[in-house]
């Protein structure tokens, strides 16, 4: 598949998707696929991007992820990020660095989700408890605050902790 193709299969599997703010999801999956690219992610991580949340909203399913006309690297690093129902965040965070291509991926929904202004709609509870779970994600992927490494979090979809509904 092109990158293209990926994008609007994405854009498609999470239509009528919104973030905790009632943002459209796609902007979430844009944010991410840009800061991958802005980081010096190539094709196979932009892609997988795109794809980062699909098999875990159950927005795709994972026969269609290992069905699809896409890299087997893109399908591990997808698979890598895909958080699993009551997986704890050490194993979660060790998967991620353990498939070469995913941190980067990873990194990118981090730094989106931890976004100040993002975070900023939501109400002060929640901003903090996410706050919290993203930091604690950072320190278990080795990803430094300010030195260009994303904010993070442990996953979404599950647990619902994503910054989406």
């Amino acid at each position: 598949m092109t990158l293209a193709e990926v994008e609007a299969l994405a854009r498609a599997a999470h239509a009528g998707q919104t973030d905790k703010a009632g943002r459209p999801y796609a902007e979430h999956l844009r944010a991410v696929a840009e800061g991958v690219r802005a980081r010096g992610g190539d094709e196979e991580q932009i892609a997988a991007a795109w794809l980062h949340d699909a098999v875990e909203d159950d927005a795709l399913c994972e026969h269609w992820l290992g069905e699809a006309a896409l890299s087997r690297r893109t399908k591990d690093i997808v698979r890598a990020v895909t958080k699993r129902a009551g997986e704890p965040p050490e194993a979660y965070a060790a998967r991620i660095l353990a498939t070469p291509g995913a941190l980067l991926v990873k990194e990118a929904d981090l730094a989106h989700n931890a976004d100040p202004a993002r975070l900023a709609l939501l109400d002060e509870a929640t901003r903090t408890r996410l706050t919290e779970k993203y930091a604690r994600m950072r320190a278990l992927l080795g990803l430094v605050e300010g030195g260009g490494a994303g904010a993070g979090d442990e996953g979404s979809g599950p647990d619902g902790d994503e910054v989406r509904r």
